[in-house]
């Protein structure tokens, strides 16, 4: 089934695979597929292409382990 992830099924996977994580990985960054593979890096770039090859396009949560968002301020 070649499904892409609905913007309110995000946050309950994060909840189910992402959260779990932030203890050890706070601060990375993590790809989670819709059945619960996790692809994590500090490289964001590096997450969200490995998660594009692995996974598919738009197949896919990313976030910051541990912040409600991702944007980085420079």
């Amino acid at each position: 089934m070649d499904v892409t992830i609905a913007p309110h099924e995000a946050d309950g996977l994060y909840e189910r695979y992402g959260k779990p994580l932030e203890k050890e990985l706070d601060g990375k960054f993590v790809a989670i597929s819709g059945d619960g593979r996790v692809i994590v890096d500090p490289d964001d770039v590096a997450v969200i292409e490995e998660a594009i090859n692995s996974f598919g396009s738009g197949k896919f949560v990313f976030r910051r382990i541990g912040y409600s968002y991702v944007d980085k301020l420079r």
